[in-house]
């Protein structure tokens, strides 16, 4: 059985609050796009797990697929299976490509042994795993909050226009990106902004992690600008990591030097 994890992209993202646990409050908006890897689960005669694709740094043991598959067989006592993980989504993006493997990986069990878990359930089982990995149950925009895994619905809709998603081969781990914010309460509510006419955007929603990160890494600055003066009607960089995206009315012509970062192009 295949399933294909999808990418998001954060529209907004405020650090609100540090918690007691060492963990950030936030609030986000999550939207899921159609940037996938491939994820293959399949009966074996003892487990596995391989990889293909961009190379996935770390013990294979730890990866988040893994660490779901263990955490239903604890609880279900599931077979032996192989896990194959073709990855396309790229590592310490602000993609939330791992996120979405695990969660995935998940959802895949379910169907695949008939597990009969709700929506709830698999969230709660995906909580533990990491921030985003609750999100990708459901998959669909949701508003995010406390560390990012509560969610309320949300009327927010890219449907018609042109996403571009630029990745400058940095790779920008999670304690880096939160070195480097303060936590504030913002005057106004993301959720509140975001009902706002698209183009208002780039003057009230913001994403935190850029002020800190845009100075360490100018580049990440550049392509911002670079996506604005070639018409997006809003630009951000995505959660914690180093994609900036544009949102355009319509397919955009890139120019050449973006051919040395791997690009993204798609009409949602």
């Amino acid at each position: 059985m295949v399933f294909f994890p999808n990418a998001k992209i954060n529209i907004g993202l405020r650090i609100t609050e540090k918690r007691s646990d060492g963990f950030h409050n936030l609030e986000s908006c999550f939207y899921p796009v159609p940037l996938s890897d491939l994820l293959e689960i399949m009966p074996a005669s003892e487990t596995s797990f391989t990889t293909g694709g961009i190379a996935i740094p770390g013990n294979i043991a730890t990866n988040l697929c893994m660490r779901a598959y263990e955490r239903l067989k604890q609880d279900f006592g599931l077979p032996p299976v192989r896990i194959h993980l073709h990855k396309l989504i790229p590592i310490g993006a602000g993609l939330g490509g791992g996120s979405a493997d695990a969660a995935f990986t998940l959802r895949l069990l379910n169907e695949q042994f008939d597990l009969g878990l709700s929506v709830e359930q698999l969230e709660e089982y995906a909580r533990p795993l990491g921030s985003d990995c609750a999100f990708f149950i459901q998959n669909r925009p949701m508003y995010c909050f406390e560390k990012g895994d509560r969610f309320a619905e949300i009327d927010v809709s890219l449907k018609g226009y042109t996403l571009v998603l630029i990745y400058p081969n940095l790779a920008i781990s999670t304690a880096e990106a939160y070195a480097g914010v303060r936590p504030q309460q913002p005057a106004a509510s993301l959720r509140t902004l975001l009902q706002e006419p698209l183009e208002s955007w780039k003057d009230t929603v913001q994403n935190d992690f850029e002020k800190s990160l845009f100075s360490m890494y100018p580049i990440l600055d550049f392509i911002k600008q670079e996506l604005y003066h070639l018409g997006a009607l809003y630009a951000s960089m995505s959660g914690s990591g180093s994609t900036l995206y544009g949102i355009f009315a319509q397919p955009v012509e890139l120019p050449a030097h973006f051919d040395a970062y791997q690009v993204w192009q798609k009409v949602l």
